[in-house]
């Protein structure tokens, strides 16, 4: 039956866009690449949904998906990186150490694949969540040199830093939440509001300082990590 087929193909649209995102970031366009892997995010999410509203469920679209999500999640934030430090002017061997990401992103997806704790929450970072910090990172930098960040990242140590970190909490055990709500799980509770709240009022604030919203979405991301960590210091 066809339907069988339309997450698979919902799929592939995300492995397209991961590999556009990764012309375009080769070429010195971390903004087009940035909307691309936006692009790839959304059609991650509908092939899922996809599959659940259809009762279409196969091995090959597990393997499919793993598979787009290692380019457009692991390849290209790890690129995007990268390449932020060599239009920043960092050059040589140095500006290739954020591609340390991808190596990680791909064990996460591998670990995620084969380890069944991780239904509706996750047992470390998710790829998208790191591949999206990344890319808008990148991107608001390339599009505002002038910012406090953009000077960060012309230094030798920051963005390798950014990938060591995120490298370590893909692989790493800490429980975060994640947006998925199991049945007969309540739709919100004290975490998932609080970030909403403060996901809410960084989206006002881009909008209100006239900001691109790249910087919307890596303030997200980074209040999302930042919450899980602290949870998970405070529940010690």
């Amino acid at each position: 039956m066809i339907k069988k087929h339309i997450p698979n193909c919902i799929t592939c649209l995300n492995l397209a866009s991961g590999v556009l995102g990764i012309i375009a970031a080769m070429k010195g366009c971390p903004a087009a690449a940035f909307a691309l892997m936006i692009a790839a995010s959304v059609f991650d999410f509908c092939d899922g949904l996809a599959a659940r509203f259809l009762n279409a469920y196969s091995d090959m679209g597990k393997e499919l998906d793993s598979l787009s999500d290692m380019v457009s999640f692991g390849v290209l934030p790890a690129l995007l990186l990268s390449q932020c430090m060599q239009l920043g002017g960092v050059t040589g061997w140095v500006s290739y150490l954020p591609l340390v990401l991808a190596v990680f992103s791909g064990l996460r997806l591998a670990k995620f694949n084969v380890d069944t704790r991780q239904e509706s929450d996750f047992l470390g970072l998710a790829t998208p969540s790191s591949a999206l910090l990344s890319a808008a990172l990148a991107c608001y930098v390339f599009l505002t040199p002038d910012s406090f960040l953009a000077g960060l990242c012309r230094s030798v140590w920051f963005l390798p830093l950014v990938a060591a970190v995120l490298s370590a909490l893909l692989v790493s055990e800490i429980p975060m939440f994640g947006m998925k709500i199991k049945k007969g799980q309540k739709l919100l509770d004290t975490k998932r509001i609080v970030f909403l709240v403060l996901a809410a009022a960084a989206i006002v604030c881009t909008i209100v300082l006239h900001r691109h919203f790249s910087l919307a979405v890596l303030l997200v991301f980074s209040i999302y990590i930042l919450e899980n960590l602290l949870y998970r210091i405070f529940a010690r």
